[in-house]
């Protein structure tokens, strides 16, 4: 996993309107990387939303969102539609992404299925991570407070 001090990895990945995303185009803004294993299921429907409501003091803050996951852009936009999620949903679908940043959880329900352990990075404005939080177990919620909490410290 990527610690803390350690410069993010950078990326481009498709969101779920299917527009690119790339994370060092970012730089000069704090960027909350929300990583859920899968759409439509309840603990990512509720961190998803979570953000969502957050966004308006995340914007006075500088704070961007982007959600990561292993799924389709397809399935990412009818879960951001269905749900109102008002950031970028990213496919990661080859995993590079959530090896980068250590964060591949194997055997996901099926043998064999890797998906991203549920975590959250907080990247800051000169591209390195400031915040770091990881799930023991895929049903556990990040702890929104202190994420944000220190979106909002200088």
């Amino acid at each position: 996993m990527v610690s803390v001090g350690e410069m993010a990895p950078d990326f481009t990945l498709t969101a779920h309107d299917k527009s690119t995303v790339t994370l060092s185009e970012m730089r000069g803004e704090r960027v909350i990387l929300a990583f859920y294993p899968a759409a439509f299921t309840g603990v990512c429907t509720k961190e998803m939303c979570t953000f969502t409501d957050a966004m308006a003091g995340l914007d006075a803050a500088g704070t961007s969102v982007l959600g990561i996951s292993v799924d389709s852009p397809f399935s990412n936009g009818a879960f951001a539609s269905e749900n109102g999620i008002g950031f970028p949903l990213l496919s990661d679908v080859h995993r590079d992404v959530v090896n980068a940043y250590g964060v591949a959880l194997d055997d996901f329900v099926i043998a064999g299925y890797t998906v991203a352990q549920r975590s959250v990075f907080v990247v800051e404005a000169d591209g390195s991570i400031g915040f770091a939080w990881v799930a023991d177990n895929p049903g556990q919620e990040p702890d929104y407070e202190a994420a944000l909490e220190h979106c909002q410290s200088p």
